[in-house]
């Protein structure tokens, strides 16, 4: 136990943050898809040619630097449109540092990892705690290979890293790599070509509380209409008041209809983004806020009546109930969910797969333990080496959707999520739960054992259940029960409960209420125990 790490204590999940809903612009007019495209490309080459000021500038960018970019900004289109793309550039340049700082630490792992096997004489077996060394002499040679390769872009990403420089591409870059396969990914130039155009339009606007309708730029009223702020060099394109372009289409939140309307109407603050879906031929407007934080209910309070341990899996998750004692209640269910197709199909699985969580929760007002999952420096191959079904398996698991998907989802029914530390809670829930709790109509998985590992975790609970007593009454022959009550429990010392009635065929009801106490019995010897001994006086007769 000694080599094993420390254990975080678990904690309440903090809520979201902010509301994102999203609705079709449909009904629109060739004009109208007309002046949205002619407005995405015309502000989409002005934040392209932000985004590469911002690179340039590097770590050094300051205030000053950020208010000049503004100004330029604003001349070819208007002050708020230049204040949206000076602060999604910002937050695009964030980004790409913090991935760069992430893929450096996973080529520094991938080193360390490489380099100690390539130490390892070649053959030897490995353990539990590390790998051994490389089965053959070819592989050995290849990883030789590889350890030059990685460490070579090691240098060429730290060289980039201190130099400030980041490699960022609007549009994205898997896009960008598309157009060299096209056959591959099933698209012709042209149908690739206009994905591109769509992904690097610029058609967003950040709210801004006490102006109508909670946004000067792109604005939404209670009724559904909406109307554009056109850029100054799309002005003569305006078929309203003030430079504005209102489109034919109305639109309507189905999801969080009222909370986005209770917002418009007091005039607070709404993000709004339009953007095309070209494979389906349709426009859509997202609207986004920010939400105060709320407080969170405390830990001991979240998991007083118990709670329900899940356990992710690549393909379901198994979730099992416990009262407050940590003791298993009921039967484990199981969520299942199929990552295969679209990515519109996967969300809508792992979404479904939560809300019957999360309905099942709400039914006995429980809190949900979950464990506090990351697999980024898992996934990679100088850590499982040759188990590429493994590999696969765990990048597979949809994390941090699901993480993010279940935090505000819960958020809205009221209920507590509970993280947990994920170490060895399937290996411990298997070893001490697996075959307590199968029985001959219950067959009870790997799976659901670790959920009772994690809800025993998030309750304070050792994972462990309580050691079995000796074989004979008699602790002198086997000794003592490993698991004992600790010094300051209540009673600890006292004489056991008897139930009453009769207990066995030769003792009757109320007989046998000595039966723990040696004192009362008058068995030679145990007074000694703990009282202090001392010898009788001898009688004067002698």
């Amino acid at each position: 136990m000694g080599g094993l790490r420390e254990v975080v204590a678990p904690f309440v999940v903090p809520g979201p943050s902010g509301v994102a809903i999203r609705t079709r612009l449909g009904h629109l007019t060739a004009g109208d898809e007309k002046v949205l495209r002619l407005v995405g490309d015309l502000l989409g080459s002005l934040a392209s040619r932000d985004l590469k000021a911002r690179c340039s500038a590097g770590p050094e960018h300051g205030s000053e630097q950020w208010a000049q970019r503004k100004r330029v900004l604003t001349g070819e289109s208007s002050s708020r449109w230049a204040g949206s793309i000076t602060k999604a550039t910002h937050d695009q340049w964030a980004l790409a540092r913090r991935g760069q700082l992430a893929y450096l630490q996973s080529l520094q792992a991938g080193i360390e990892t490489i380099t100690r096997r390539l130490s390892v004489p070649v053959g030897e077996r490995g353990t539990k705690r590390a790998a051994g060394g490389y089965r053959t002499r070819q592989e050995w040679f290849a990883k030789s290979r590889r350890l030059r390769v990685l460490e070579d872009r090691l240098r060429s990403v730290r060289a980039d890293r201190e130099a400030g420089r980041v490699d960022v591409v609007r549009g994205g870059k898997r896009l960008l790599n598309t157009r060299h396969h096209l056959p591959e990914a099933e698209l012709t130039e042209a149908g690739w070509r206009k994905r591109w155009e769509a992904g690097r339009r610029f058609l967003r606007a950040d709210g801004e509380s006490g102006k109508r309708f909670g946004n000067e730029t792109i604005r939404v009223t209670p009724g559904g209409e909406v109307s554009i702020r056109l850029p100054a060099p799309l002005v003569h394109l305006a078929n309203a008041p003030h430079g504005r372009y209102v489109l034919t289409a109305r639109v309507a939140f189905a999801h969080r209809g009222e909370q986005w309307a209770d917002r418009v109407t007091a005039h607070r603050a709404v993000a709004y983004r339009i953007h095309e879906d070209t494979g389906r031929g349709r426009w859509y407007l997202t609207a986004s806020w920010t939400m105060p934080p709320v407080q969170a209910l405390p830990l001991e309070a979240a998991r007083a009546r118990g709670l329900i341990g899940v356990d992710t899996n690549a393909d379901h998750l198994a979730a099992w109930r416990l009262d407050q004692h940590g003791n298993p209640a009921g039967a484990p269910l199981r969520f299942g969910y199929d990552l295969s197709g679209t990515a519109g199909h996967r969300d809508a699985q792992v979404r479904h797969a939560l809300i019957r969580l999360l309905h099942w929760a709400k039914r006995h007002g429980l809190a949900v333990a979950i464990e506090d999952l990351d697999f980024q420096a898992e996934t990679t191959r100088e850590k499982h080496g040759r188990r590429k079904r493994f590999r696969n398996l765990i990048s597979g698991m949809p994390v941090s959707k699901l993480r993010a998907r279940l935090v505000s989802m819960a958020a809205e029914l009221g209920i507590t999520i509970i993280a947990v530390d994920p170490a060895h809670t399937s290996k411990w829930g298997a070893q001490h739960w697996h075959k307590p709790l199968t029985t001959k109509t219950r067959k009870t998985t790997r799976h659901d054992a670790a959920a009772v590992a994690i809800g025993r975790r998030a309750l304070g609970h050792p994972i462990r259940r309580r050691t079995a007593p000796p074989r004979t009454h008699q602790s002198d022959e086997c000794g003592h029960r490993t698991v004992q009550a600790p010094p300051g429990t209540p009673g600890r010392e006292g004489n056991r409960p008897r139930i009453p009635g009769p207990r066995t065929r030769s003792v009757r009801a109320g007989r046998g209420a000595n039966a723990v106490d040696q004192n009362a019995q008058h068995r030679s010897g145990r007074p000694a125990e703990h009282e202090p001994w001392q010898q009788d006086s001898l009688p004067l007769s002698l």
